[in-house]
């Protein structure tokens, strides 16, 4: 398997817990989306890797070794998870795998897109407002939806006494909401059950500064 990714991107960070988690082994394969060689995602060749020109893609060997790719982080995840079902991500109980993909979307859906690079700059320089502000606004709104929703199914985790997806999910984005400066105070649960998650081998494995192309 291949995994394109970039060190600080949080969906492609997503993809890294999966795989550790899972005790897949990978050819890494890094897309600089930001200084000093970022905007390596636009280039012809990646976009037929992935024409929307983002991270994480995984390739994998499809018949006679032709290459297979996979776009978006929570499709990439269920890939695996079906594929690779042990260790699970999710809970046995229905409507409790229910809960922690409900979670996970509070997340992939609920913010990201709108802390998302492309979105910034189009908030800075096509609509003259500020991109930071912004972004903070949606950050927190999310995190206050999943510290109320997660506070019925949490355990030691966001849902139950194991990692799930919700928690895959969770990790980058309270990553990226201190590099916006949001306060985190209001989300005792979130920051409780992050911590839990980064005495994992396969979360801290994750973390950003310890890929290939971690800027110093």
């Amino acid at each position: 398997m291949r995994l394109y990714s970039y060190w600080r991107s949080s969906a492609s960070w997503r993809v890294r817990i999966g795989l550790a988690h899972k005790g897949l082994s990978y050819e890494y394969h890094a897309v600089p989306l930001g200084p000093p060689d970022g905007g390596q995602q636009y280039r012809p060749e990646y976009r037929e890797v992935n024409p929307l020109s983002q991270v994480p893609v995984l390739e994998v060997e499809g018949e006679g070794g032709a290459p297979r790719r996979i776009t978006q982080s929570m499709a990439i995840l269920q890939y695996l998870e079906e594929r690779f079902p042990s260790p699970s991500l999710l809970p046995g109980d229905p409507f409790l795998r229910a809960r922690a993909r409900m979670l996970a979307e509070i997340v992939n859906a609920g913010i990201q897109p709108f802390q998302n690079t492309p979105t910034l700059a189009h908030v800075k320089h096509q609509l003259g407002g500020d991109e930071q502000a912004w972004a903070r606004h949606f950050i927190a709104r999310g995190l206050t939806a999943l510290e109320r929703s997660a506070a019925e199914t949490a355990g030691a985790f966001l849902v139950g006494e194991e990692p799930t997806l919700a928690d895959v999910c969770l990790v980058p984005q309270l990553y990226s909401a201190r590099r916006f400066g949001v306060d985190l105070a209001p989300f005792p649960l979130l920051v409780r059950v992050e911590q839990a998650c980064e005495a994992l081998p396969a979360f801290a494995a994750a973390r950003p500064e310890r890929q290939p192309d971690a800027s110093a």
